[in-house]
């Protein structure tokens, strides 16, 4: 049976829960709380094996709760189950510590497996979440302006860098020489240089040629 702490300042909220957990075969609701502070004294007395938290809260928020949790009792497993999705309470809420991160707008079954899930080891957290967490994952991944060129602007980048002019360009890549003026102009914009010797620089620069 996996024991569950509801701790919601809404008591129509924790009245659903409750309501709805407590007609699950492996589910038992041990208590409910209507702020953070005293959900976090009934956690650490109660040791539930789920804790379900809101994040805005009187006396003791869900983020200053779930971290005194965790400082007194590091195994806790606590699910964030919120109406906010903005950076300033999703990011905070996970560095806390918490094993999950759920909206109330999710269904009642949707929570239930999240408890069974999180009970297993996994960490669940809503897709938007998901998304979010990938996005500021991808922005702190340098980005180089070389990685926007095509395999043909590289191998022209390569071969300028080399030395080559148009001409010699067109004869190697069996290329008109128009098409090589298309991707010189292009490789240029891309790398935000304005000539072929600034391009010449880039990609020594950036180690794309030996």
């Amino acid at each position: 049976m996996i024991s569950v702490l509801i701790v919601d300042d809404h008591e129509m909220v924790r009245l659903g829960y409750s309501a709805y957990l407590s007609i699950q075969n492996d589910i038992e609701v041990v208590g409910e709380s209507e702020n953070g502070k005293i959900g976090c004294e009934m956690a650490l007395s109660l040791r539930p094996d789920i804790i379900l938290m809101d994040l805005v809260m009187e006396v003791m928020d869900g983020i200053e709760s779930t971290k005194a949790i965790l400082k007194e009792w590091p195994e806790a497993k606590i699910i964030i189950v919120t109406s906010f999705l903005d950076d300033e309470k999703v990011y905070p809420a996970l560095e806390a510590g918490a094993a999950g991160y759920m909206l109330k707008t999710s269904s009642a079954h949707e929570i239930a497996e999240a408890i069974r899930s999180t009970y297993k080891g996994e960490r669940v957290l809503e897709p938007e979440v998901t998304d979010k967490m990938l996005q500021k994952l991808t922005k702190r991944i340098p980005h180089y302006l070389h990685e926007d060129l095509t395999a043909r602007e590289m191998e022209v980048l390569l071969l300028i860098a080399e030395g080559c002019s148009n001409q010699d360009i067109a004869d190697k890549l069996f290329i008109t020489l128009k098409t090589v003026k298309t991707h010189v102009s292009n490789i240029l914009n891309k790398l935000e240089v304005g000539d072929r010797t600034q391009a010449t620089i880039y990609a020594f620069k950036h180690e794309l040629v030996e």
